[in-house]
């Protein structure tokens, strides 16, 4: 065989292992798409403003996902600073602030919620990966002064108590529907939103579940955000507080003269 001919031998070969690499990777390809389905996700009121009459609102959570897959729905904040005070009895009689625990990289907001509890789909491990559950967080969290890992428990349940009660955490579980449309699996889920949760931005990430192992992640995003007199207020308050004290102050003479004249009509001075 001359020199010519092996080179086209060693060509041949070439080629027909490019082909077989390129058909493998297109079974793969095929196979991965077939295993699992795509997961989506979307907030059907991504954009929520606070005007003079909000008083809190709602955000729905849609999309495909995998039929065979259990499903974690999880909306946050971006983490921040919070504080938590201490209360205390001075000198025996009065309860007075004594303290304050200091909290970094917390969210202001954590809603969680899943096909089934998390603890019996998901493994310790991965929760601590994406902050999954409040057990997760904790550990997250970076709680200041505290003695120890009990002290710092403690005062984390305080701090989600807390929370809980004002409305801007909430874990929970068999929340999540699902329907049937064109062959795919269509799931849906609605958190009530608070009035407490501040202005600005919130990601919504749902995760795909599998044998104790996340096997999918989607997100969306929720904007919250000021308009009309409010922003204009908020937007005094932070830039030019002198004036905000003023008209504060009139609004509440105002309020105050109001009040009295009701008073004097209905004849309740005498």
């Amino acid at each position: 065989m001359n020199k010519v001919q092996k080179s086209k031998v060693r060509s041949q070969k070439s080629r027909n292992y490019h082909l077989i690499s390129l058909l493998v990777f297109l079974g793969m390809f095929i196979f991965s798409g077939q295993a699992l389905a795509e997961l989506t996700a979307k907030a059907n009121h991504d954009h929520i403003s606070i005007d003079f009459f909000y008083h809190g609102s709602t955000v729905g959570v849609s999309g495909i996902s995998d039929p065979d897959a259990d499903l974690i729905i999880k909306i946050t904040s971006p983490d921040g600073h919070q504080a938590l005070r201490q209360k205390g009895k001075v000198g025996g009689i009065l309860w007075m602030n004594v303290g304050t625990i200091d909290l970094e990289n917390v969210p202001s907001l954590y809603f969680l919620t899943s096909t089934k509890k998390i603890d019996d789909i998901l493994s310790k491990d991965e929760r601590a990966k994406d902050i999954v559950g409040y057990e997760a967080l904790k550990d997250h969290v970076e709680l200041a002064p505290v003695k120890n890992e009990d002290e710092k428990t403690r005062w984390f349940n305080e701090f989600v108590k807390y929370r809980e009660h004002s409305k801007l955490y909430s874990i929970s579980s068999g929340n999540i529907t699902f329907s049937q449309k064109d062959g795919k699996q269509n799931y849906y889920t609605l958190f009530q939103w608070p009035y407490q949760a501040a202005p600005g931005d919130y990601l919504v990430t749902v995760y795909a579940v599998k044998n104790n192992k996340i096997i999918e992640k989607a997100e969306a995003k929720v904007q919250v955000e000021q308009t009309g007199i409010v922003k204009t207020l908020a937007g005094m308050a932070k830039n030019n507080a002198a004036v905000y004290g003023i008209l504060s102050i009139l609004a509440a003479l105002g309020a105050g003269i109001g009040v009295g004249l009701i008073f004097t009509k209905g004849g309740g001075a005498h």
